[in-house]
């Protein structure tokens, strides 16, 4: 070869190796300036304490986290849709995103009952958190909703608790009242003799106030003061009916499109806010019921002892019930009974 052609060939694979250097710089480039905006459909309705604390906070950091590249556009509950329709919206791809309360779709999943949360069994918001994360029921239902096209991830555990028009003093009191209910909440209450109704969000406030029902439950203190439940119905109920989850819901296919670093910010955001939301929530909760108590003349109140004893009959059959779902379930509420067991509740 002479050396006219060496120095021509040299310089061709000295060109052709810096394209290809080049290359994935350049792609990696456009890839960075992807922007991307997704419709959020809330459960909550604009008026409740989440859309702002939970929804809004979330919409705005992983805009700050991504420089502006990922934006959340927010709608309350109704707006798209509600209840369980918000499942189906972002199942199909009519949003890539969601908020949603598990009891809405417990059909969906063996698990998602436990995912809820089983009433009268787990009694502070850190168990629910060790259940759901460290001891697997989220990873459970997921392994069932991804081939469905939906991922699921906590958004927050928190106290689900109810107020009343009206006081009791026995469970036959309990019995002539209608309570708003949603999920094996439903199941709970009427156990103890309650008549509960699945009442959409933004519809409970006149439904208490026109005697359709006698009380709701919308998470607990911060739920009843932001919905302004406590206006029609002032008397607060310890203990919690329960410690449930509220939830993310998002289409996989929509997630499985970001950009890598979006996603990974996006991801690591909902684990983050996980924690930090239900632990926040806990001291929203005592300032809200503080403010009740003080501004609004709420009186709490505790559930008579035979109420208490038919709740407690109630959850042991709501949790064989979920148990007996399938292989799934049965493992998801062995975790909750071991995890009950250590804790001294059974």
């Amino acid at each position: 070869m002479t050396d006219s052609r060496k120095v021509v060939l040299r310089r061709s694979i000295i060109v052709g190796s810096a394209t290809t250097i080049a290359a994935p710089a350049i792609m990696g480039s456009a890839l960075a300036q992807q922007k991307v905006t997704w419709k959020v459909q809330s459960h909550w309705p604009k008026a409740s304490g989440s859309f702002n604390d939970s929804l809004g906070v979330l919409a705005k950091q992983l805009e700050t986290r991504t420089d502006g590249r990922f934006k959340l556009e927010l709608f309350g509950a109704g707006e798209i849709a509600k209840d369980r329709e918000i499942y189906n919206v972002v199942r199909r791809g009519v949003v890539p995103m969601g908020t949603i309360s598990p009891a809405y779709i417990l059909g969906e999943a063996q698990a998602m009952g436990i995912f809820y949360g089983v009433p009268g069994t787990l009694r502070e918001t850190w168990e629910m958190m060790q259940l759901t994360k460290n001891l697997g029921i989220e990873k459970m239902v997921n392994d069932e909703l991804r081939p469905k096209g939906v991922l699921i991830k906590g958004e927050k555990a928190y106290p689900t608790e109810v107020v009343l028009r009206k006081k009791i003093e026995s469970a036959a009191d309990l019995g002539s009242l209608k309570i708003r209910s949603a999920g094996t909440m439903l199941e709970y209450l009427a156990a103890a003799g309650a008549s509960p109704q699945q009442i959409a969000g933004p519809e409970i406030y006149q439904a208490i106030s026109t005697g359709v029902v006698d009380g709701a439950h919308w998470g607990a203190a911060i739920g009843a003061l932001s919905m302004k439940f406590w206006e029609v119905a002032r008397f607060h109920m310890k203990p919690a009916l329960g410690i449930t989850n509220d939830a993310w819901i998002v289409n996989t296919a929509a997630l499985d499109k970001l950009p890598p670093d979006l996603k990974l910010q996006f991801m690591s955001l909902l684990e983050e806010r996980y924690f930090l939301r239900s632990v926040e929530y806990l001291q929203q909760e005592a300032i809200a019921l503080n403010t009740g108590k003080a501004k609004m003349n709420v009186e709490v109140l505790r559930f008579p002892d035979d109420v208490l004893k038919k709740f407690a009959d109630a959850s042991a059959a709501i949790l064989k019930k979920e148990a007996a779902k399938g292989d799934i379930s049965a493992k998801g509420a062995q975790a909750l009974t071991k995890l009950m067991t250590d804790l001294g509740y059974v």
